[in-house]
């Protein structure tokens, strides 16, 4: 399995872990909705947020056999006469050994073996392998737009924003900061283009009110809100949860998440404020609330701000809660207490995908391999010739069984099997390093190929110098077009043949045969016929000149050296020109 896709089953597992706990604190807010702190069920989400951020968990957790048993089940229950027919491994297809024409020259050697992919596989194959990055583009894209938001928010707000200089208001604000506990400076000012009370700004906060003209009990109540929004740190917390949401853009419950949060951070930001101004304010805050909410609706504040009021739908509830805001007992405390460590249990319970138990030394890996029997799997699954199921059992092997299967595939000449099999090495392991020496040494083109479609352009520009160094032209050929340098090749391809006719008009002119384009000379005489077959008869030269008077053959040694130059008989002549009568695909083994 490669980094990418354990990258995306960790991810997905926290998300899923994420929802899990969603839906549990949303079953608990119902139940506990009136009876729990507003405080506890606005930072309660903080180990949900944890929890989808952190990729961290136990050893042994519920997504870790969650995902074992998904395997299991694709291991045992998917049929096996299901044969897949994506993977085509098609023969060597051998070139003919001849064409006739003035002057030919051809040589034999084998074609690269490929494997075909229906193309629905390949779009398939594709999305997986990018699906990353399309998860990575529409967080970037999610982020930057929730920035920009809010930065366009912040220049509206700055438009208009005057500072307060009465220092009348900045005394009670002095006040209201030193009784709040808040540590830090806090400016005030006032834009008549917002709405309602406000705080922004992340390391110098700033309270912004719609108009200076508010009475002192008032002034007390909102100044004392934004205060607590400020010493809690609700800021950064509104941006944590922005983050959460664009990272799990997918997760449907993670917007749930986000709307309840905001709900309760006003609710829990009420009740603190109600916490330190006692009971008996409860109906001054509450009028406090309902005159801020009178003027919302002038522009729509950015997520990244803090309100007195969010919109006008929670203003019933909020005001319910106020009215009925009392302490909690010893006993709810006490339950609180208990709920907040099972969340916190659960969420270590549900854990994450564990990706270390994919590797093939880890202890789960060989356990898991173990119980399954994936030496006898992954057999079945190759005699049924199921590409999908021997590739996951296959990836569960160790290292030495990895090699065995390898080394079979090979043999055995299984181009299609072999190239699923190498899909999920890594390139940097024995094996993979082991078989592309072997396929290179052996002269294996077509499983050299294979290998070469999973290296990294460093890898195919050391094997390129390599075949260079070496002068193996099927293996420059392969690597030039991994590499996308085709025309490099084609330049290489000319200069080599140039230098190959130069080479062999020397070579003819020692011994005796000289050339004037495409005619061909020997002891003075125009050659009528000229016949010059290799050694090995993989390569031959044929040039035929009806104004020629002699007919000469190339004798060569087993080295490939010349050895004679001779008069062909006119017995060979007959059985030449026979052969090219009777058959376009004349047949060098005719021949001595």
């Amino acid at each position: 399995m490669n980094l990418e896709m354990n990258f995306l089953k960790v991810f997905l597992s926290m998300s899923f872990s994420g929802a899990l706990l969603i839906l549990a604190l949303l079953c608990c807010k119902r139940l506990f909705k009136d009876k729990i702190s507003r405080q506890w069920q606005y930072y309660i989400w903080l180990v949900v947020i944890l929890r989808l951020l952190l990729p961290f968990g136990p050893e042994i957790n519920l997504m870790g056999k969650l995902y074992q048993s998904v395997d299991q089940i694709i291991i045992r229950a998917a049929p096996i006469s299901e044969v897949q027919n994506a993977l085509n491994a098609p023969g060597d297809v051998i070139a003919p050994a001849a064409s006739f024409n003035s002057d030919t020259q051809n040589a034999n050697s084998p074609m690269e073996k490929s494997t075909a992919e229906h193309p629905f596989q390949v779009i398939v194959t594709l999305l997986m392998n990018h699906m990353w990055l399309i998860w990575l583009a529409a967080a970037l894209g999610m982020l930057i737009r929730k920035a920009t938001i809010y930065q366009s928010f912040l220049r509206y707000i700055s438009a208009g924003l005057t500072p307060v200089s009465d220092l009348g208001i900045l005394d009670r604000l002095s006040a209201a900061t030193e009784w709040a506990g808040v540590k830090k400076s806090v400016e005030l000012c006032v834009n008549p283009l917002i709405s309602s009370p406000m705080l922004i700004g992340f390391f110098h906060p700033c309270i912004v009110l719609p108009s200076a003209e508010i009475p002192a009990e008032d002034f007390q109540y909102i100044v004392l809100h934004e205060l607590t929004h400020c010493k809690r740190l609700d800021i950064f917390y509104k941006w944590l949860v922005q983050i959460t949401v664009c990272l799990h853009w997918f997760n449907p419950l993670v917007y749930l998440m986000e709307r309840e949060i905001t709900k309760a951070c006003e609710f829990s930001c009420d009740e603190a404020v109600l916490a330190k101004i006692g009971c008996d304010n409860r109906q001054d805050y509450g009028k406090t609330l309902l005159d801020a909410m009178a003027a919302v609706g002038k522009y729509k504040e950015s997520p990244g701000a803090v309100t007195l009021s969010e919109n006008k739908q929670l203003l019933k509830e909020r005001l319910g809660a106020i009215m009925n805001f009392k302490k909690k007992s010893k006993t709810i405390r006490l339950l609180t207490g208990a709920l907040s460590l099972c969340v916190m249990l659960g969420a270590a319970f549900v854990g994450v995908y564990p990706a270390q138990a994919k590797e093939p030394d880890s202890p789960n890996s060989k356990a898991v391999k173990n119980e399954q029997g994936d030496l006898s799997q992954i057999e079945k699954y190759y005699s049924a010739g199921s590409l999908p199921l021997f590739a996951i059992a296959f990836s569960r092997l160790d290292e030495n069984a990895q090699r065995t299967w390898l080394e079979k595939l090979y043999t055995a000449n299984d181009p299609a099997f072999f190239s699923v099999a190498v899909s999920g090495l890594n390139t940097n392991s024995s094996p993979f390093t082991d078989f592309s020496e072997k396929a290179y040494e052996e002269g294996e083109t077509a499983f050299f190929s294979i290998l070469t479609d999973y290296m990294d352009e460093s890898k195919l520009d050391s094997w390129l110098d390599r075949a260079l160094k070496d002068e193996k032209w099927n293996f420059q050929s392969i690597l030039f077009d991994k590499l996308r340098r085709g025309d490099d090749f084609d330049a290489l391809k000319d200069k080599r043949e140039k230098e190959l006719e130069e080479a062999r008009e020397a070579e003819y002119k020692a011994a005796g045969v000289t050339m004037d384009g495409k005619n061909y000379y020997y002891q003075g005489q125009l050659v009528n016929i000229f016949l010059d077959i290799r050694a090995n008869k993989s390569f031959y030269t044929l040039n035929m000149n009806p104004a020629g008077s002699v007919h000469v053959k190339i004798i060569r040694d087993r080295d490939d050296k010349i050895a004679d130059v001779a008069y062909m008989t006119e017995d060979e002549v007959s059985r030449l020109l026979e052969g090219m009568t009777d058959d376009d695909d004349w047949d060098d083994e005719d021949w001595p």
